[in-house]
C-alpha cells in the first residue's frame, strides 16, 4: 500500500507568512468557534488542536495576581522618576517574568486568568483630579509625560524581535477616562475637540505609532454621547484611520454591557455586542460577545465583521509565538528563575530610590548623620505596613521591606529604633469598647521623647483609593472625598512637634495629597508613593544620605479642592499646572536634591524657524553640579507661545531628561523639538503650526513663581520665532 504523506496544516506553519496563517486557520472555524475567541475567556478549539486561552492579565508596576513576582513602585511612581529607560528596563524585567510564569503554568495545564502574555497595561489616562482613585495607576497629569513614559513601557513589555512579541501590552482605558468611579458605568464625558486633542489622546497616539501598543482598551464611559467600546469615533475615525491601529481593542470589564444595562444606548444584549463590534471592538472582557451568535441572526451584524475581529485577535496569538514550537521563540526559553530574582529586586530598589520626591529640607536638615544619631523614632500607620508598599494591581513580594524594616537595616547597629503606630489611617470617633481614637499618641510621644529625631510615616493606602469595588472603606466608590490626611494623622503629627524633636514626615500615598500645615511647620518632608518591594530601604537609604533624591512630581498637588473645578467637569480649564491659574501647594514638576545644579548657555541650533520647511530645532544647555555630592537633575524644557490664535496653555513641558553628575561635573543636553510639539490646538482639534513667537524655559523645574519659591533655581529662557504660513499637520 502506497504510504500518504501527512502535512501539517498552513496556520501550523512557521514559515509561511503571519497575514496567510491566520486567515487559514479562521477559515476552518465555524461561527460558534469564532466568536468563543472573542471572549476574555476564550474555549479551546480542540478540533484544531488549540488549547483553551484566557486573555486578562495585568502588569501595571510588576506582573499582578499570579502570586510571587517582583514589585515595583507604583505607576505614579516610577513616573516621578522622570526617567523613559528605567520604565523601559523595568517593563522588560516584568515581561520576562510574565514569559517565565506563563511557560511554567502552561506546562503545568494551568491556563487560567492572569496566566496568559496579553496585558492589560499600561494605564494611559490623564491624571486631571486628583481625587480619582485610578489615578495612581496613571503617569500623571502632563500629556508629554505619559506619552513618553507609555512609549518606554510599551516597548520594554513588548520587546524588540522582528517576528515575535515577548507579550502584548494594552493601552488603556481609550479615552477621555478619569472618574468619577462611582458614575463610570453611566456617565457621559462630555469634552470639547481642543481637549480632546491637546489633553486627552496625544498619550494614545504615541503609544499607536510610535511603541506600535498591540492592543488598546475601551473606557465604560461615553465619550460625547458615543459608548468608548463601541465608539465610530474613536475606535474608526482616530484609532483606526487616522491612525492606522491594527492590533486588537478590547473592552474594559463589563463595559459591554453597560450599554444597554446603563447607558441605555441600546435596547438589548445583542444589539449591545453587534454595535461594539461593528464599531471596532474586537474582545469583551465580560459574557455579552456570547450573544452574537443571535445577533447574526437578527441581521445586526454579519459573518464576515466577526472574521476581521477575530483575524485581528489571533493575530496577536500568533505574533505571541503561540502557535509555533517553543524552541522558535526566544521568548519561550525565558527561564523561570528569573522571576522574583535578585537581578530583579536590585532593579525595584533602584526604581524605588528614584521614585521618591523631596518636597521640603529646610535648613538641610537631611541626609542624617549616623555619627551624630543615637536614636530614631518612627511613627505612624504607615511605618510597618505592607499595603503601602503595594498599590493596586500588584504580585506578592517575597519579602516586603517597609519603612520601619528599611530604616532599622540602612540605620545600622548603632542607632536604636523605637516604634509605635500612634494612629490608624482612618479612625476618628471612639471605638466599640470606648477606646478614643487618640489612644496610641501616648506612646507615640514617648517613643519621640526618647529619640533624637523622628521619622513620621503617614499619608493613605490602597484601602482607601482605587478601583470603584476594589476600596472598601470609600464613600466615593474609590474615589477620595478629600485631600487632607484622613483620620486623627494631622492631630497625631502635631502632637509630635510639640515635642520639639526634629520631624521627618514621609508621604505614602497614589495621589496628592493637601499637607498645608506640614508644608509650614515641618522641616523635612519626603513623598515616597507606594514605593514596591524595596521601598523601605529606598526611603531610609534617602534619609540617611546614602542616594540623593531627584524625582520630580508628575502630578500637581493643590491646597484644597476649592482650587479645582467639579469633578464631572472633563474641560481643563482651571485644571493641571498647564491652566490652573490658582497657586498649588506643590508644582508639577518640582522635587529638591541634597546638591546644587546650575544651568548655563541655553541656546538653539536656529532662532527662526521656517514653517513648512525647517523639521526641528535643536535645544542645548550645559549642566553643572555644583555642590559637594554627586546627585541625578531632572532637565526640563516647557513652551510656551506668545502670539498664538487661540488659548494655549500657560506653559507645557516638551522635553525632559534624568542625568547623574559627580560633584564638579559639567554636561551638554541636547533636545530636539519637531513641528508638532511646537503647534497649538485650535477649537477644531487641528493642529496648527503658527506665525509667532514661542518661548522656551530650560531648568530644573517649572518656570512658575511657586516653584521658584519652593527650589529657589534659577530657569533659563530664550526665545524662537516661527515664520510663514500657517501649516495644519496631520491628527
Amino acid at each position: 500500500m502506497e504510504k500518504r504523506e501527512v502535512t501539517s496544516p498552513v496556520f501550523r506553519d512557521p514559515n509561511r507568512d503571519l497575514e496567510e496563517r491566520v486567515r487559514d486557520l479562521v477559515a476552518r472555524l465555524s461561527l460558534e468557534e469564532k466568536i468563543s475567541q472573542m471572549v476574555y475567556f476564550s474555549s479551546a478549539l480542540s478540533r484544531v488542536g488549540i488549547p483553551e486561552y484566557n486573555w486578562w492579565n495585568e502588569c501595571l508596576h510588576g506582573v499582578a495576581r499570579a502570586g510571587v513576582a517582583t514589585v515595583f513602585p507604583q505607576a505614579i511612581g516610577l513616573a516621578a522618576s522622570f526617567n523613559q529607560e528605567l520604565v523601559e528596563k523595568v517593563a522588560s524585567a516584568i515581561a520576562d517574568e510574565a514569559r517565565a510564569k506563563h511557560h511554567e503554568f502552561a506546562r503545568k495545564e494551568d491556563r487560567g486568568i492572569y496566566k496568559g502574555l496579553t496585558f492589560w497595561s499600561p494605564n494611559l489616562n490623564i491624571f486631571r483630579d486628583p481625587r480619582w482613585g485610578r489615578g495612581q495607576e496613571t503617569y500623571g497629569e502632563d500629556p508629554y509625560l505619559v506619552g513618553r513614559l507609555g512609549v518606554a513601557f510599551i516597548r520594554g513589555l513588548q520587546g524588540d524581535h522582528p517576528k515575535y512579541l515577548k507579550v502584548a501590552a494594552c493601552a488603556k482605558h481609550y479615552a477621555v477616562h478619569s472618574g468619577p468611579e462611582n458614575l463610570r458605568h453611566e456617565f457621559d464625558a462630555v469634552v470639547s475637540r481642543k481637549d480632546l486633542r491637546e489633553t486627552y489622546l496625544p498619550a494614545f497616539r504615541d503609544a499607536v505609532i510610535e511603541s506600535k501598543v498591540e492592543s488598546v482598551m475601551g473606557a465604560y464611559n461615553r465619550v460625547n454621547g458615543e459608548p468608548a467600546c463601541a465608539s465610530p469615533t474613536l475606535l474608526q475615525k482616530i484609532l483606526r484611520e487616522e491612525w492606522g491601529f491594527d492590533g486588537h481593542v478590547v473592552s474594559d470589564c463589563g463595559a459591554i454591557e453597560d450599554i444597554h444595562k446603563h447607558h441605555k444606548y441600546t435596547s438589548s444584549p445583542e444589539e449591545s455586542a453587534a454595535l461594539a463590534v461593528n464599531n471596532g471592538c474586537d474582545l469583551n472582557c465580560g459574557r455579552i460577545f456570547t450573544y452574537l451568535q443571535k445577533a447574526v441572526e437578527q441581521g445586526l451584524i454579519t459573518e464576515e465583521t466577526i472574521d476581521q475581529a477575530v483575524t485581528r485577535l489571533l493575530k496577536t496569538r500568533f505574533k505571541l509565538g503561540m502557535f509555533d514550537p517553543p524552541e522558535d521563540v526566544p521568548y519561550a526559553n525565558i527561564p523561570y528563575e528569573v522571576n522574583d530574582s535578585p537581578e530583579h529586586r536590585r532593579l525595584a530598589l533602584q526604581a524605588a530610590r528614584e521614585s521618591i520626591v523631596l518636597l521640603k529640607n529646610e535648613g538641610g536638615m537631611l541626609p542624617l548623620n549616623r555619627e551624630e544619631i543615637k536614636s530614631i523614632a518612627v511613627i505612624g500607620p504607615n511605618a510597618d505596613s505592607k499595603e503601602i508598599l503595594l498599590g493596586n494591581y500588584f504580585g506578592v513580594p517575597s519579602q516586603y521591606v517597609t519603612p520601619l524594616s528599611g530604616i532599622r537595616e540602612v540605620a545600622g547597629p548603632g542607632v536604636r529604633i523605637l516604634y509605635a503606630e500612634g494612629c490608624d489611617l482612618t479612625t476618628t470617633t471612639p471605638g466599640f469598647w470606648g477606646e478614643k481614637p487618640t489612644s496610641g499618641f501616648a506612646e507615640a510621644i514617648a517613643a519621640v521623647e526618647r529619640a533624637d529625631v523622628a521619622i513620621m510615616c503617614l499619608g493613605i493606602s490602597p484601602e482607601l483609593e482605587g478601583e470603584e469595588g476594589a476600596v472598601a472603606n470609600s464613600d466615593g466608590g474609590g474615589d477620595r472625598l478629600s485631600l487632607e490626611l484622613p483620620g486623627m494623622q494631622e492631630e497625631l503629627l502635631k502632637a509630635v512637634a510639640m515635642v520639639g524633636k526634629p520631624v521627618i514626615l514621609a508621604l505614602f500615598n497614589g495621589s496628592p495629597l493637601a499637607i498645608n500645615w506640614a508644608q509650614e511647620k515641618i522641616p523635612a518632608i519626603i513623598e515616597a508613593w507606594y514605593p514596591g518591594e524595596e521601598g523601605g530601604r529606598a526611603l531610609a537609604e534617602v534619609i540617611f544620605g546614602d542616594y540623593n533624591p531627584a524625582g520630580r512630581l508628575p502630578v500637581t498637588f493643590v491646597k484644597s479642592l476649592d482650587q479645582l473645578p467639579a469633578f464631572t467637569d472633563y474641560s481643563m480649564k482651571g485644571r493641571t499646572y498647564r491652566y490652573m491659574q490658582e497657586e498649588p501647594l506643590y508644582p508639577f514638576g518640582y522635587g529638591l536634591s541634597y546638591t546644587t545644579f546650575t544651568y548655563t548657555g541655553l541656546t538653539l541650533s536656529k532662532s527662526q524657524f521656517i514653517i513648512g520647511e525647517d523639521q526641528e530645532v535643536k535645544v542645548l544647555v550645559q549642566v553643572k553640579n555644583e555642590g559637594p555630592v554627586a546627585g541625578d537633575e531632572v532637565i526640563q524644557l516647557y513652551l510656551r507661545h506668545v502670539q498664538a490664535s487661540v488659548v494655549t496653555p500657560r506653559w507645557e513641558l516638551q522635553a525632559f531628561k534624568r542625568l547623574t553628575l559627580a560633584p564638579g561635573e559639567k554636561q551638554e543636553v541636547e533636545f530636539t523639538l519637531r513641528p508638532r510639539q511646537m503647534a497649538v490646538v485650535d477649537e477644531t482639534g487641528a493642529f496648527r503650526l503658527e506665525p509667532g513667537e514661542i518661548r522656551l524655559y530650560v531648568g530644573g523645574r517649572q518656570p512658575d513663581a511657586r516653584s521658584y519659591a519652593l527650589a529657589g533655581t534659577e530657569v533659563l529662557e530664550t526665545g524662537l520665532i516661527l515664520s510663514g504660513e500657517t501649516l495644519i499637520l496631520e491628527n
